[in-house]
């Protein structure tokens, strides 16, 4: 008897009651190898004693202080922490407790900044098919996921969704990276134009596709072409890294491989690594100085937005990425992660793609190789692996839905940045055993 609403109450889930490094062990004393961080969140394992020893430090010294209030130390160098890394005038960071507040912090911002500069027109959304943004109902609202978004219908804020830049599947015969970059980037421009160029506020895109689609990177320039549209139309570009970020795919921003820079950033997950809950928002100069030089305040808050323990935690996650070389490790193992699947799964006949970038990667499962056709959705093909990989030690994140929010099957791999060359062969040979059992 449990007296926890769990996600699916009709699932009976092992407790979890210990984890060290690439480790978690639950109350049976099972031990499962973390290969995806939970949703890719605990990037530098479990109980990092570095981690640990900072939030002990913080929450003995002071825990918590309203923002309304006080600002505190913590808070005040992990923005100017984040400041200093981020591309470009990515100067201002607003601290939430996760991603789905980033991301709705990010459309009011964007929508407070419009009013602001004189164009309390501008009120419509674009975002792509098959996106995730978080499940508060603005982020809802423009994600892209039609199984996510089906029932909730009623209550959404109108939003819009072109094609997303998913090259395995969406990518015609015989077109290069430029012309199917540039066939996005002009879809884009025609529905800011069908929706009127006035009217549109913000195209927003995660910058590596993550739960719902399975690590799909960007083909080259495609952000930079829709860089460039935005800016033809006064439309804001917001980037969703959510789960891309923080050096998940070797970079502490993913877009700083794509070249571009976004008027507004939303990051989480690896951001406290899973020791404290906490999101950020960064905006750029010209954004927080139409607020600043307007109304004078952000119309927005939470109760827990800066909290101190939490912004000590991600300090410490930072200091460890930055003293450790750890993003080194992650394009060193992440390469070798990819390498190592393609080594096992490009004869599959139910494996289609080996795809992401850094310790970001995806493997869309298919019926046949050769077609690409999907797997029967009744089959439950991804959560099959998830349960096989289980009874083998291992922590997988598998999606169904991955072509239209119904048909494909993904398994999302996103292991902590510590794993060491062993530890990735150990997670490609269970998981190979798990989808070879799975789709038997």
């Amino acid at each position: 008897m449990t007296h926890v609403f769990h996600r699916n109450p009709r699932n009976q889930l092992p407790v979890a009651v210990g984890g060290e490094g690439m480790t978690l062990v639950d109350s049976e004393g099972r031990r499962y190898l973390d290969a995806s961080g939970g949703a890719a969140v605990s990037c530098l394992g479990h109980g990092h004693p570095r981690v640990v020893e900072a939030i002990r430090r913080q929450v003995g010294q002071l825990a918590y202080a309203h923002t309304s209030f006080f600002t505190t130390e913590p808070a005040e160098r992990l923005a100017a922490t984040l400041a200093a890394a981020a591309p470009g005038k990515l100067n201002h960071v607003y601290f939430l407790s996760g991603g789905s507040e980033a991301v709705e912090a990010a459309l009011k911002l964007a929508r407070q900044y419009h009013v602001e500069n004189g164009q309390p027109q501008r009120k419509y959304f674009i975002a792509r098919r098959q996106s995730y943004h978080g499940n508060t109902l603005g982020a809802l609202a423009i994600g892209g996921n039609a199984w996510r978004r089906e029932m909730f219908m009623p209550l959404l804020i109108e939003a819009h969704h072109v094609s997303p830049c998913y090259a395995y599947r969406e990518r015609a015969e015989g077109e290069s990276d430029a012309q199917y970059a540039q066939r996005l980037a002009d879809e884009l421009e025609q529905k800011i134009l069908s929706l009127g160029a006035e009217q549109v506020a913000a195209f927003v895109a995660e910058t590596v596709v993550g739960a719902t689609a399975g690590a799909v990177p960007p083909v080259a320039d495609y952000f930079r072409r829709i860089r460039a549209v935005c800016d033809k139309y006064g439309v804001l570009l917001i980037l969703d890294e959510v789960m891309s970020g923080m050096g998940r795919t070797g970079y502490l921003f993913a877009c700083e491989e794509d070249g571009v820079e976004p008027d507004i950033v939303a990051v989480a997950k690896g951001l406290g690594a899973g020791y404290q809950p906490i999101g950020a928002m960064i905006c750029s100069d010209r954004i927080y100085d139409a607020v600043l030089q307007g109304s004078g305040f952000f119309q927005h808050g939470h109760t827990y937005i800066g909290h101190a323990t939490a912004c000590a935690a991600s300090l410490a996650v930072l200091d460890t990425l930055r003293e450790e070389r750890l993003l080194e490790q992650v394009h060193q193992r992440g390469e070798q992660l990819r390498v190592e699947l393609h080594g096992v799964f490009d004869a599959h006949p139910n494996v289609g793609d080996v795809r992401g970038r850094g310790l970001f990667v995806g493997v869309e499962l298919v019926a046949d190789r050769a077609t690409k056709a999907p797997l029967d959705p009744a089959r439950r093909t991804h959560a099959r692996v998830k349960a096989e990989a289980m009874q083998r030690g291992l922590l997988v994140y598998p999606m169904g839905g991955t072509i239209d929010g119904r048909n494909g099957d993904h398994i999302l791999l996103a292991p902590p940045f510590i794993a060491t060359q062993q530890d990735v062969s150990d997670i490609v040979g269970r998981l190979s055993e798990a989808v070879s059992a799975a789709v038997s």
